[in-house]
């Protein structure tokens, strides 16, 4: 097979999987991984994917964002074991902030814990709890991103100031050691910003699709938040990659 032909068919892979490593790429030609390492060297000088540490990850532009519908298909499973891995951590009596988003909306519909508050900025959120016992639903108001179905904007961080809450979970659509935890919109940044400056403990709520992807907006470095509340398919050389740097990822399997 041509070098031409095998990163045609890499960048097909990549579009399937949005992160793949050396080692599989290797074993999937029958080629040497130096091979693969040039592969991927010349198809990121070509603009075609990003190169990590062992692999590759699709290209995406920091400002891409799908819509609230187009993420609820996509993982479901994957975030439904989040969210239920998330619901575990919250305990009897916390105060918590639920950030918009699929995959905390997912931990919304896993709570069991008894005699909670939740503050939340999400339409869809606020809906999944009205009616839960033993849930007392502060909802914040703000203005509404049809996009993402989340309310932002300074109404929304004006509410937040008011309050201290035990553990916020925050939805994202990047997570990267270097450029920390990131969202492709500098509003609904700053809402989230506003979460994590009045919780004790940060959780980011994020399936593995979203490890080494940089969107437009930072909403906080890696160190600021407790742990990274991720689905059981993340590679573990990357789990280990955050563990050295003293983050701690907490999958199914943990």
């Amino acid at each position: 097979m041509f070098a031409e032909e095998r990163q045609e068919k890499i960048a097909e892979l990549l579009k399937e999987k949005s992160s793949i490593k050396v080692n599989e790429l290797s074993n999937i030609f029958n080629v040497s991984e130096s091979t693969i390492r040039r592969d991927l060297q010349e198809m990121e000088a070509k603009g075609l994917l990003t190169r990590t540490h062992g692999g590759a990850v699709e290209v995406k532009k920091t400002n891409f964002e799908p819509t609230f519908e187009e993420k609820e298909d996509k993982k479901h499973d994957e975030k439904s074991d989040i969210g239920k891995l998330a619901a575990s951590l919250i305990e009897d009596g916390d105060t918590i902030i639920l950030d918009s988003g699929t995959t905390t909306l997912e931990i919304a519909k896993h709570i069991n814990a008894k005699n909670i508050t939740v503050i939340t900025n999400s339409i869809d959120i606020a809906s999944e709890l009205s009616n839960k016992e033993d849930v007392e639903l502060i909802v914040t108001g703000g203005t509404l991103r049809k996009v993402t179905r989340a309310m932002v904007g300074y109404l929304t961080e004006s509410s937040l100031r008011n309050f201290r809450v035990d553990k916020a979970f925050i939805g994202s659509n990047g997570i990267s050691l270097e450029e920390g935890i990131t969202t492709p919109n500098f509003t609904e940044a700053q809402s989230k910003k506003a979460m994590i400056n009045v919780a004790n403990k940060v959780f980011i709520a994020a399936d593995s699709s979203k490890f080494n992807n940089v969107s437009f907006s930072v909403i906080s470095p890696i160190r600021a938040v407790t742990a990274i509340i991720t689905s059981s398919d993340l590679d573990e050389t990357i789990i280990k990659e955050y563990q050295d740097a003293g983050v701690e990822v907490i999958t199914k399997e943990n």
